[in-house]
Formats: C-alpha cells, structure tokens, sequence
C-alpha cells in the first residue's frame, strides 16, 4: 500500500488511528500495540502476503537472539559475542540472498564466461530498513543499551508502518519508550494537525513535484545525447530525488505523528550542502549513522591514524553505496562519494576555505553528477550522460523547445530549495492555524488531482 493512494488516506491511516486511540481509551493497551502491529503487517502483506513469513521470520529469529546476547541473559561477554556475531552473519545472509545473489551469479558469468542460471529473486520491501533496524537493535541489546521482553512490543518497533517500506532506520531506544508513554496513548489534536499537514506537504513533494520531475528524468537518461538534454535529465533527477525522498520523509513523520510517534529526522535539506561531509549529515541522516556507529567506528574509525581513516570512509562509503543497489555503478556511486570524503578532509588540512557560494556550487555539481551512476541502468547509459554533460556530444538548440518545461521548473525550484527551511523540522516547531489548515487543504485537493499518475517511491528499491 502506499502513502500516495486514497486507500491509505482515505481508509488504512485513519481508521488505524481510530482503532488504537479507542482500545487505549478504554485501557486495553496491549490490544491497542497487537491493533497497530496487525495493521503494519497488513500494510506489508497489501503489496505481496507472501513477504509476511518472511519479515515475521526475521522479527522472530531477531526477537530470540536479541534475549540471549543481552547482559542480563546471565552469559558472560565470551559466550555472548559469538551469538552476537551469528545474529549479525544471518541478518546479512538473508538480506544478501534476496539483494545481491543475482548481481553475483550475473557478475561470476561475466567473469568466468559460463553462464549461471540467475534466480530471479523478487525483492522483498523494505527488507534493506528492517534488517538495519534489527541489527542496531542486536548491537544495542549486546551492550546492555536495549533490552525488549514484550513480543508484540518488539514486533511493533520492527513494523510500525510509517516507516517499514523506506525508513528511517530506528533504534529501539528512541522508539520503545514514545510507544509505552501514558500521555501517547491519548488523541492529541495538536500533533495530529501538524501531522496531517506535514503529510500534505510531502504528498504534494511526491505526487506533483517529484513525478512531474520523474518524466523529463526517465525520458533524458534513456534518449538524451546534447548537451542541453544531458543536463536536463540529470538534474531533473537531483530534484526528483529530492522531493521523491524529502516527500516520503515528510509523510512518515507525519503519518507516525498523528499516533503522537516521533520519527528521527531523516532529511535535512541536503542541497544546502557546502561540502560533501555536510552532505552526509543532511541526507539519509538515519543511513548515515548507522554507518558510522555499525561500519566505521568498528573498522577503526579515526582511531589508528590518518591514513587508516581515510580508508575506513572508502570502505564504509563503498558499502553504503552497494546497500542501495546491487550494481557495479552502485558502488562507484558509494567509491566516489568516499573519494570526496577523502579529498574535502585533505583540502581542509591546507587552511584555505572556500568562499560559501563557490563551496555549495562545487558540492552540488559533484552531488549532481555522481547521482548520474546512481540512476544509470548502464555503465553506458551514464558514459552518454556525462559525455553530454561536459559537451563531448555537441549542442542542439532545438532541445530548448522541447524541454522548455523541465528547464523552467528546474529555474524555479533551486532557489526554494536552497531558500526554503527543511519541511519535516514543522514536526517540532510548527502551531497549527485557519491558514494552515486551508494550506493543507490546498495541497491535499491539488494532490489528488495527479493520482493519475501514482507511483511508488524511489527509495522503495533499496
């Protein structure tokens, strides 16, 4: 089911609301968490009900492991590491299977010239999120930081639907203790409204903007070759990305407020960005940490060294990079980002910084370009877009006829992304009023309006 439908408006979300608010009202609040639980797993069975044993398989395995390496299961820490380890290697066994065994059948093929038989394996949603999720929650439960006796409770942090398809990607920590707070269990009209207003603004994200985005994107990168065309399509796809993620984030804070649930932030705008670190700390925030504190830290970090530090960044970025795709262009995406981690701490160690409207611009091209292998189906595909790019191609001035409307929504919206303050942050400050209330009116109506066109969220893929 997705966010972008009238099934899940109109019908899921609010009736979902209703059923959770009623059972906690009349303090049966056990019924109220198995409601909200039964619900997320219908929402991840809508799409396929033959994912359910597979996630349910997951959150038990994950359930049963995350007793036994906590301290207070009574084993020593040498008897706990191993279970720890064994946890982590099955999460990741099971998310390498459904991810990345036909890349690794297709790439043995390539390479040894015998050709194995792929096994067409059906991506199962959201699985890259809540195996993330989990094994956070087994490294947290190992040092003593999260420790989860309830079944239905842990099955609901693993599952809670606003954030199961595309994240963020959670700690126990952060969540556990919203969903057992006595005042949450209460209907609160202030934090449904700015919910409900939030969700409107990353619908209209969604729907009008990222999609509208979406067809000069799919259009440039499957036919452009000049030079205006080339840049077109790839930075119809900056934006469409954008505001394709930037709308989920929006609509699952919003969809998770309205239950009085705090999601972390997960996006801030990142085109703001004045380096490529800053970058990182603005976009996929949740990604972002968790690789830090579950590959870098743990590689070393910046413990032994410069040059071992430099390393572990290429390492985790190059990880990060294949865990958004089983694809070779995927991980020069994550190389290349590593890269530029490398060259922004060395250029920073010369003293010399530069001036802010030419550190954002240099940033933005970089970010602009290397999504080009981000989005490419091809090592090709991407080759004719840069070659159009840096003009290698020629220049067709009839393009500017026939991609006279991308240019101009590209004109207008890199001035309110860079001007405008990050949507999802109104999840904290924002107080409801007549005029919001009719701006979300506005958008929700002018929304509806393009759900003609619906489709699922990038992010989706991952």
């Amino acid at each position: 089911m997705l966010f972008n439908t009238y099934a899940f408006i109109f019908a899921f979300w609010p009736v979902t609301a209703a059923v959770y608010f009623l059972l906690n009202r009349v303090r049966l609040l056990v019924a109220a968490k198995l409601s909200l639980t039964l619900a997320s797993l219908f929402f991840y069975g809508y799409w396929n009900v033959l994912y359910l044993p597979l996630i349910l398989g997951s959150i038990a395995f994950n359930y049963a492991f995350g007793r036994l390496v906590q301290p207070r299961s009574g084993k020593p820490a040498a008897r706990r590491k191993p279970l720890l380890i064994a946890a982590i290697a099955g999460n990741l066994l099971l998310l390498g299977y459904y991810k990345y065994a036909d890349f690794f059948l297709s790439t043995l093929s390539d390479w040894t010239g015998h050709a194995f038989p792929v096994l067409r394996l059906l991506l199962p949603l959201g699985i890259s999120f809540f195996t993330f999720t989990q094994i956070a929650y087994l490294v947290d439960a190992y040092k003593g930081k999260a420790a989860e006796y309830n079944l239905v409770g842990y099955m609901l942090f693993v599952t809670f639907y606003p954030h199961l398809i595309a994240g963020p990607i959670l700690h126990h920590g952060e969540m556990m203790p919203q969903f057992d707070r006595l005042r949450n269990k209460i209907w609160q009209w202030p934090n449904a409204a700015r919910g409900v207003y939030l969700f409107c603004i990353g619908l209209f994200k969604k729907v009008v903007l990222a999609d509208t985005f979406a067809a000069a994107a799919n259009d440039g990168f499957a036919n452009a070759t000049h030079f205006i065309a080339a840049w077109t399509a790839s930075l119809s796809y900056t934006f469409q990305l954008y505001f394709d993620f930037s709308g989920y984030t929006d609509m699952a804070i919003g969809a998770a407020l309205v239950f009085n649930i705090k999601l972390p932030q997960n996006f801030d705008s990142p085109y703001k960005a004045l380096s490529i670190q800053d970058f990182w700390r603005r976009w996929h925030m949740t990604l972002s940490r968790f690789l830090r504190d579950y590959v870098y830290i743990p590689l070393g970090g910046n413990r032994r060294g410069e040059a071992v530090m430099l390393r572990n960044l290429v390492v985790t970025f190059a990880l990060g990079g294949l865990w958004h795709g089983a694809g070779w262009t995927f991980l020069f995406w994550g190389l290349l980002h590593g890269v530029g981690q490398v060259a922004h701490r060395i250029w920073g160690k010369l003293g010399r910084p530069l001036p802010r409207p030419l550190a954002w611009f240099v940033t933005f091209m970089f970010i602009n370009a290397t999504w080009v292998f981000f989005r490419a189906d091809s090592w090709g595909q991407a080759a004719r877009i840069l070659k159009g790019m840096a003009g290698l191609q020629g220049v067709s001035l009839a393009d500017l006829k026939t991609l006279a409307p991308p240019l101009l929504l590209i004109a207008l919206f890199v001035p309110i992304v860079l001007l405008c303050r990050n949507s999802s942050r109104l999840a904290d400050t924002f107080r409801p009023t007549w005029r919001t209330s009719v701006a979300a009116a506005a958008l929700l109506v002018f929304s509806l309006l393009y759900f003609n066109r619906i489709s699922a969220f990038l992010y989706f893929n991952f």
